[in-house]
């Protein structure tokens, strides 16, 4: 049976926000989450601290994550962070 995934669309000017409350709907993802983040141009250190926790979180209930339309400058910082490998990335 397939999957399907849960969108979750992720506001440029209040990342951290936006990410908190994907956490808070974790329960409704069957497995998978999308977290769109085409409108995303940076991710601030609060931003960090929230993907960090939205990884944990899934992570403990088995949900896997996937950022889609991540541009080049916070794929960037996710890499120097150390968090790339927690998602997949989607174009």
């Amino acid at each position: 049976m397939a999957t399907i995934a849960v969108m979750f669309k992720i506001d440029g000017e209040g990342v951290a926000p936006a990410l908190q409350q994907a956490g808070e709907n974790l329960d409704k993802a069957n497995g998978q989450a999308v977290l769109d983040f085409s409108t995303v141009r940076r991710v601030d250190p609060a931003g960090l601290a929230a993907l960090q926790e939205l990884a944990t979180i899934a992570e403990g209930r088995g949900v896997k994550l996937a950022l889609r339309g991540v541009n080049i400058e916070v794929y960037k910082v996710l890499k120097l962070a150390k968090l790339g490998p927690r998602f997949s990335f989607l174009s």
